[in-house]
């Protein structure tokens, strides 16, 4: 997929044709993976209300409920999500406006779109796509998370329209709820059942609609540094943050959102320049990637 002409200023992107005529064999290898594994993935059971199962591991609940009151400290646990949250927001608003047909470097630009931040801690990236102009919904599953995003949001006029809601995908999935655009931005890594989770970010998605996804790729150069090094030796992470098994290859993301009704269009990859401290877009997704993909008319 060529690029678009009028992408913003600095993006650079890769077309996930591209990365699938590099890599069949990977794929074919991801495709395998998921055959084999279907029967043995672990099936959450209803609770007695009969609400949706979820896809959510109890510990990685605990593990960021205990650093909640660190969410807007820039210099605390959360740092490497401060500093990467202008690349990341850089995709997110070149890929809406393309898709969605709007003016990218007006002031408002997603004005008109309803957007779900899924796993939204305390709203890092729900604050920056509300000033954006988008009518923004923040669901958490931990309610400390919920509190203190409210009581940022709220210091602001703009980001205190804010819906935010202590929830899980599956229950706004229960509700019917459904948004022009789905944000999961470094949260698969965390859930028990990613293609359970892509089911549910699917299914909040309207038809035409956007799915955007950004986590870490299953490789050893992953391991080397966002968890030996970010954890281990540079302390910017709270060691345990993140479990390599639990990572998934650029490959197994394309897949596990095919089968959930959303096609890839577009990836990129975040790479850190420890020289400038600062994180740009590259063709790089070794490490940290972010993936875009859209809704078919015909799928419900």
């Amino acid at each position: 997929m060529a690029m678009a002409a009028n992408h913003l200023r600095n993006l650079t992107r890769i077309s996930v044709h591209r990365i699938l005529h590099h890599r069949f064999q990977s794929l074919l290898n991801a495709a395998r993976f998921f055959s084999d594994a279907a029967s043995s993935l672990p099936q959450p059971q209803p609770n007695q209300q009969s609400s949706p199962p979820s896809s959510l591991k109890d510990y990685e609940l605990a593990k960021f409920a205990a650093i909640a009151d660190s969410w807007w400290d820039s210099e605390g646990p959360f740092k490497p999500l401060h500093v990467m949250n202008p690349t990341r927001l850089a995709f997110i608003r070149s890929a809406l406006c393309r898709h969605f047909k709007k003016d990218p470097y007006s002031a408002k630009p997603l004005e008109g779109l309803k957007i779900v931040d899924v796993g939204c801690g305390g709203g890092i990236l729900s604050e920056p796509l509300a000033r954006l102009g988008a009518t923004v919904t923040g669901v958490d599953a931990v309610e400390k998370n919920i509190k203190i995003a409210q009581l940022h949001a709220g210091l602001d006029p703009v980001t205190s329209t804010i819906e935010f809601c202590c929830t899980t995908a599956e229950k706004l999935v229960e509700e019917g709820r459904k948004y022009d655009a789905v944000m999961a931005l470094e949260v698969i890594e965390h859930v028990a059942n990613p293609a359970e989770f892509c089911r549910s970010l699917a299914a909040l998605t309207v038809p035409d609609g956007a799915t955007v996804i950004s986590t870490i790729n299953r490789s050893m150069r992953a391991y080397a540094t966002a968890i030996v090094a970010a954890e281990y030796i540079l302390r910017w992470l709270p060691r345990g943050t993140h479990q390599w098994s639990s990572f998934l290859t650029p490959e197994e993301l394309v897949l596990i959102l095919q089968r959930a009704g959303i096609n890839v269009e577009e990836m990129a990859g975040f790479v850190y320049n420890p020289v400038t401290g600062r994180w740009s877009l590259s063709d790089d997704i070794s490490v940290n990637f972010i993936a875009f993909g859209t809704k078919s008319n015909n799928t419900e």
